[in-house]
């Protein structure tokens, strides 16, 4: 029996479509391929962009600035001198993009100083993602700052 090109062609096209499904399929099932959002609530959270749109220009238009600095010991977050380290309120959150089973958040706490240190050891090596949400003074603020942990 002789086949001409044509059978050929579809015979490609029908182990190409396979050869796709089995990958997607095997994507979908198998659970070491996390696909999950990053925010669980995705639709809620775009909701508000407006609220964070105008929290980020408050943050942007302060003519002292916090200041995220990494080092071999971990994150140190230091606010400007004119700010009162009992009016900061709010939380910093680190977000790993990679993995969202590294995230977690920790409030801005002052002692005596305007700045708040995150130890190495709670943090994996890669990107992170930080987000910093406060109120001063009655006025929001979002600051949010990628960084890279060796």
């Amino acid at each position: 029996m002789k086949i001409n090109w044509g059978t050929y062609v579809v015979i490609a096209f029908a182990l190409f479509i396979s050869f796709i499904l089995y990958f997607v399929l095997k994507v979908q099932s198998d659970s070491k391929y996390d696909n999950d959002l990053v925010i669980e609530e995705y639709y809620k959270h775009d909701v508000h962009f407006q609220d964070e749109m105008v929290r980020i220009q408050n943050a942007h238009d302060l003519k002292s600035k916090p200041v995220i600095t990494v080092d071999a010991n971990g994150i140190m977050i230091v606010f400007p001198a004119d700010f009162e380290p009992d009016a900061v309120k709010g939380t910093v959150a680190l977000y790993r993009p990679s993995n969202k089973k590294f995230d977690f958040q920790v409030p801005l706490s002052f002692t005596d100083s305007a700045s708040l240190f995150i130890p190495k050891n709670k943090l994996v090596g890669g990107e992170w993602d930080i987000n910093m949400e406060w109120k001063y003074k009655g006025k929001s603020y979002l600051t949010k700052e990628e960084i890279y942990i060796k």
